[in-house]
């Protein structure tokens, strides 16, 4: 059997074409986008519910470019449907930038800064201290042992607070005079007009409170 090989393919002579073979240049590798991260230099994050909050800092890149303005820097919470924004703010031209948010309810979240990145500049996030937006209410404060309407038995170390309508369990936050802590609703009371929580031995001295007065409270 004889086996035919097909006609060679004629070479492309870049001479006659008028096409020098030193203009065909190698392509360049496309360049990657540099490294950034975010700098959080002022965060007021515990505030009463209408008040102002407010984030600045510095976005930083790896390569030090020279104008780092109109970057869009945004501040976002996590919900149930995962990040989401509460506002945002263009960077000025040494990367500065503030961002502000006005709250409309009490409440508690985990909030983080965010740039989403561009053709020059990779993407960056910055988690922040938790939004805590409190409320003033009544408080006063309770011990000397003796069971708690949730189960156990109230002793000098437990933390916690009486609340009348809370379910039992429910984890509030209080602050006063920059003191924040974290406690659960242990028992029911405080059964006198214009008080809210009734704070165990415990939490009042972690809260630094005294025997009655006005805290921030949220949830």
């Amino acid at each position: 059997m004889i086996a035919y090989e097909p006609p060679a393919q004629p070479a492309i002579d870049l001479a006659a074409s008028g096409i020098a073979s030193t203009t065909l240049a190698p392509i360049e590798p496309i360049a990657r986008p540099s490294r950034t991260r975010l700098r959080v230099l002022r965060q007021s994050t515990d505030v009463l519910d209408g008040a102002t909050v407010v984030v600045a800092g510095k976005l930083l890149t790896e390569k030090g470019t020279a104008s780092l303005a109109g970057r869009m820097i945004t501040l976002q919470a996590f919900g149930r449907r995962g990040w989401h924004r509460l506002a945002h703010a263009h960077t000025d031209g040494s990367g500065h930038y503030r961002l502000r948010f006005r709250t409309r309810r009490t409440g508690s979240s985990r909030l983080r800064v965010h740039f989403a990145g561009d053709a020059l500049d990779a993407p960056a996030s910055r988690r922040l201290r938790r939004l805590n937006v409190y409320r003033l209410v009544g408080a006063s404060w309770y011990g000397g042992g003796g069971g708690l309407a949730c189960g156990g038995a109230l002793t000098s170390t437990t933390l916690g607070v009486a609340n009348r309508t809370l379910p039992c369990g429910t984890i509030v936050t209080l602050r006063y005079h920059g003191h924040s802590i974290r406690v659960p609703v242990v028992d029911r009371g405080p059964f006198v007009a214009g008080r809210e929580f009734d704070l165990t031995e415990a939490a009042k001295r972690a809260l630094g409170f005294g025997d009655t007065g006005v805290v921030w409270s949220t949830r």
